[in-house]
């Protein structure tokens, strides 16, 4: 997901790779990233983002203390007091009582401690392959666990970038 020290810098964001994922997922788009993308859709998927704290943080970094995501429900996992919604403790049950809630998909946003924790409520991955090798850094998925998966599919994007989905 990044390097060792947090930085996703070095992952290519090209403008034509963002605007595929944003096509198909518009949600996932930033409020103050919307009008620079033309992102004008209403959601199409998820209803609902779940992030930790260091996913949270940028958007207060950029001037939205709401948090980035203000077209869906926004929960941080955090023990820290937000102007927003907050879980800890049990997060595992806290999101298994999300998905028994009426509504659309839940996004886990980012964290790979976090989508450790969460790794027995995921039920979908969708891994964005970039064309750049980092050697080391932080993983996707926190924790010593294996997961067997199987793939749904495979879909090339601009840029380089393969998107793959994989489900339990």
């Amino acid at each position: 997901m990044a390097d060792r020290n947090g930085d996703s810098s070095t992952i290519p964001t090209d403008p034509s790779t963002l605007a595929a994922v944003f096509e198909r997922y518009p949600e996932t788009c930033p409020a103050h990233a919307r009008e620079a993308f033309g992102v004008t859709s209403a959601n199409r998927r998820f209803d609902t983002v779940v992030m930790g704290h260091r996913t949270y943080a940028p958007a207060v970094e950029v001037g939205l203390p709401g948090g980035a995501y203000p077209h869906l429900r926004q929960v941080v996992a955090t023990h820290r007091d937000l102007p927003l919604e907050t879980m800890s403790g049990d997060v595992c049950a806290q999101v298994a009582d999300l998905k028994r809630q009426a509504g659309a998909d839940i996004w886990l946003c980012g964290g790979a401690e976090l989508a450790g924790q969460l790794l027995d409520e995921i039920d979908e991955f969708q891994f964005k392959v970039n064309p750049v090798l980092l050697g080391d850094g932080i993983p996707v998925i926190g924790g010593p666990r294996q997961v067997d998966l199987a793939l749904v599919s495979t879909e090339p994007l601009p840029g380089g970038v393969v998107l793959n989905t994989y489900r339990r």
